[in-house]
């Protein structure tokens, strides 16, 4: 028996809307949403071990992330983090758990 999902990453968190200013913007929120629950999971606790987690699972990101100028920094990711709205972005990551 093969499971679906009921949405993607990109679908679940297509609520969150992107605050930071577009010249600005290097790198995709939703590749850094996906690249930071990937990390979490795989037991990274800071924004240095999901920067480290994304380097080394590159490869096997840039298979279905577009990533289009790399991985990003701790830095980028904890400020992108940081600039959206922190109750929708929690909102977000704990529905994941839920199941129907």
């Amino acid at each position: 028996m093969k499971l679906r999902a009921k949405s993607t990453i990109k679908q679940h968190f297509a609520a969150i809307k992107d605050p930071r200013v577009e010249r600005s913007k290097r790198h995709l929120l939703i590749d850094i949403i996906t690249l930071t629950l990937c990390a979490v999971v795989g037991g990274a606790e800071t924004w240095e071990d999901i920067e480290l987690y994304g380097k080394c699972k590159y490869k096997w990101f840039k298979k279905f992330l577009k990533l289009p100028n790399g991985i990003p920094s701790h830095d980028t990711m904890k400020s992108s983090f940081c600039s959206t709205r922190s109750r929708t972005v929690t909102k977000m990551f704990s529905q994941l758990g839920q199941i129907d």
